[in-house]
Formats: structure tokens, sequence, C-alpha cells
């Protein structure tokens, strides 16, 4: 194999066996199944698959075909098979944190800074002729923005429409086990849709009409958590939803307590507010851009020191990032 190659150059830079302990404590051994992979094969896939911007499915067949990447991986020995299920990204995007990321950059720069200042050091002292002098250290350039989050571009009224359909799911749901037994409670599910595709559907819309259809929406939302609220008292029923219905119902609720507010003061801002049923973390942040203003996911500041990125700060909510100045 050529000693040169990108992937070799970069397994030597990293310290795999540094990180190897702070891994093994994100995992829960049960003592059932075939055992864990290394941080290693974990850190370096997705490695993998962000320098080849390629899909969970992909970037398992490209480390099939490509024995580079297999090296890369700590493999001994070329194998002609998938390493490990696609699904398996999952699980070590949970386990590989943050600050495990950061550190891990720390260590390739400062394995790689000492050839770099080798080598300009070579060129001064031709240059310079051995004359000694302070010397500017380098630049440091620093930026914030914004890593959209994977999103429909929300609305008040698409998400209290989200919300109306979730919540009708759940009483689907907790009424279940009484079908034959008890009337089903009524959920006006047609007429609300009705009435949301008609301003959905239209090109230009009014703020009055914009803001009787959120009304509406507004109406048949506070009908349905009430009657999930009954439905849960007479039978204590939410033990029949799972994990994630059950989280939806959570968000449900406090985005019909911020859309009612934002509706009775007539406002279009509130704290922490809920963008998304599915990813109720994710918050507006304003960029002040002319094409997008406002973009929707995880702000970060990062730095660039001798050629090289530091995420110095990463939040879900917005920031100013010109306190972190002094730390970078």
């Amino acid at each position: 194999m050529n000693p040169d190659n990108r992937w070799i150059k970069l397994a030597e830079l990293i310290p795999w066996t540094k990180f190897e302990i702070t891994y093994s404590k994100s995992l829960k051994g049960s003592g059932f199944g075939p055992p864990a992979k290394s941080v290693r094969v974990a850190l370096g896939a997705l490695i993998i698959k962000e320098r080849l911007g390629t899909s969970d499915e992909e970037t398992v067949e490209q480390i099939r075909e490509n024995p580079y990447l297999q090296y890369f991986l700590g493999f001994k020995e070329y194998r002609d098979k998938t390493p490990f299920p696609p699904t398996m990204f999952v699980h070590f995007r949970k386990r590989i944190t943050k600050d495990m990321v950061g550190g891990i950059n720390e260590a390739i720069s400062r394995k790689a800074k000492p050839a770099n200042k080798k080598q300009t050091d070579d060129n001064d002292d031709s240059e310079s002729g051995g004359e000694t002098s302070s010397k500017n250290k380098g630049k440091l350039l620093v930026d914030a923005t914004c890593a959209p989050a994977d999103i429909t571009f929300p609305t008040d009224l698409k998400l209290l429409n989200k919300a109306r359909e979730k919540s009708e799911e759940i009483i689907d749901i907790l009424h279940e086990p009484h079908i034959g037994m008890k009337k089903k409670p009524r959920t006006y599910r047609r007429k609300a849709r009705k009435n949301f595709l008609s301003i959905a559907k239209s090109k230009r819309v009014s703020k009055g009409k914009r803001r009787k259809a959120i009304r509406k929406q507004l109406g048949y939302l506070s009908r349905n958590l009430k009657t999930i609220d009954k439905l849960s008292k007479d039978s204590h029923s939410l033990f029949s939803l799972d994990k994630t219905q059950y989280k939806n119902l959570l968000v449900i609720n406090e985005v019909l307590r911020q859309q009612q507010w934002m509706y009775d003061h007539r406002e279009y801002k509130i704290e922490n507010r809920i963008v998304s049923i599915s990813q109720p973390h994710v918050r507006p942040i304003k960029r002040g851009k002319a094409n997008a203003s406002t973009e929707f996911g995880a702000k970060l500041s990062a730095s660039l020191v001798d050629g090289y990125y530091f995420l110095d700060r990463l939040d879900w909510n917005n920031f100013n990032e010109s306190v972190d100045l002094i730390e970078q």
C-alpha cells in the first residue's frame, strides 16, 4: 500500500487509543449479541462518510470496496464484505460526543504543527540569513454560522396543522381498546384539513385570512387535546402510547400554549419557540442574510488557526458569538 495515501496519513495523525476509554464509557454492555465496534471503526466511519459526502449505505459499500478505507478503520487485512450494517451509523452518532470530536481536532493539529513549523523555519533561515526578530504568530479567523436542520420551512399554520394531525393519531390509538363499546370522539379532521388546504394552496393570502385560519386550527387542536385528556383520565390509556407518541403529545401541548399566546398578543416571537414537532430542540436563528433572514438549526462558532478548523461553540439557541473571542 502507498504510504503517501491520504487515508494512511490521516490514520497516523489520530490518536485512536487515547479516546478508546472515553468511547467505551458510552457503551452499555448487556452480555448478549456481538461485541461493540471499536472507537476507530465508529469514528473512522463517520469521518469517511463526511469526507466523501455519501449516504450511510454508500459509505458501507465504499469501505467494503476500498482497502485504504479498511486500513483507516484499523483492519489487519482486506475483507470483501460489509464491515457493519448501515444502521450502525445511528449508534455511532450517539456515542461520538462533541467533546470527543474537539479533542481529536486538537490532537491532529498538535501532531501536524511541528512538521509545518520545521518546514517554515527552514524557509525563513534560508531567506533571512540568520537574523532574528519578533514575528507575527499567524492569523485567527472566526465566524459563526447555522447548520440547517432537516425540517420543512415552518409557518404557524403548517405547525398547527401537523400538531393537529399528530393529536388525531393519538386519539385513534387511545380509542382503539374501546371500539364497539364507546362512541369515537369527534375530531372534525376532514373539515380541519379542508380549512388548512384552502389557505395553504392559495398563492396570496391576506393577514386577516391567515389569522382566521390559525384561529380555527387552534380551536381544533385545543378540542383534540381536551379529548385526549378525557380519554386518559377515564381509562389511564396513556400507557398504550409508545415513547415517540408520548413525546409528541408533550410537544403538541407546548406548541398550543406558544401559538395561543402569540395569537392572543399578536406577537410573532416567543422564548424557546418550537418550529418542528419531530425535532422540538430546533430553534429559529436570526442571521440577517438577504436571501434568508432566519435559518433553522444549530448555531455554531468556529475558528481557523494555521489551516485547522476548531468548533468552539455549538448551541441550538441563538447566542452572541463575540463573547467567545477571548477563548478562541
